[in-house]
């Protein structure tokens, strides 16, 4: 069984990337939509690197917030309710300097008023580079 509002597809994700947000900016991309989950990517370089040459750790929260925040707009009524980030708490685990991280989104807690996410991001090599758990506050529109 879906945790989804309605039969969303990935289609409909990717109709936002043709918005201009910071996620479309660095180049993060949906790639898969379960019915309990949500994953995307992000590409590990000039613009998501630090002056390390590693993947900017504000970078790996865009990935992630966007991915729980979409998340949770999935499973609200988008005609009366929004669905915001309100805390993101990530620890990096393991530099990555190339190539594309993957992010996968999946509910910790479904309440009313308030989503809570964990989000788990993987190298190209399936190493644990990052996990974030991030709050997501459901308001009125």
């Amino acid at each position: 069984m879906s945790i989804w509002f309605k039969s969303y597809t990935l289609e409909d994700l990717l109709k936002e990337r043709e918005k201009p947000t910071l996620a479309t900016f660095l180049g993060m991309e949906f790639t898969e939509l379960g019915s309990d989950f949500l994953k995307g990517t992000l590409p590990v370089n000039d613009k998501t690197r630090q002056i390390h040459g590693i993947l900017h750790g504000g970078a790996t929260c865009v990935l992630t917030e966007t991915l729980g925040s979409v998340a949770s707009l999935l499973i609200v009524n988008p005609e009366t309710q929004r669905a915001v980030g309100s805390v993101i708490h990530t620890n990096h685990l393991r530099p990555v300097s190339s190539g594309l991280v993957t992010g996968i989104c999946r509910p910790i807690h479904i309440g009313r008023s308030k989503h809570v996410w964990d989000i788990q991001v993987f190298s190209e090599e399936n190493k644990l580079v990052a996990r974030t758990e991030l709050t997501c506050a459901v308001i009125e529109k």
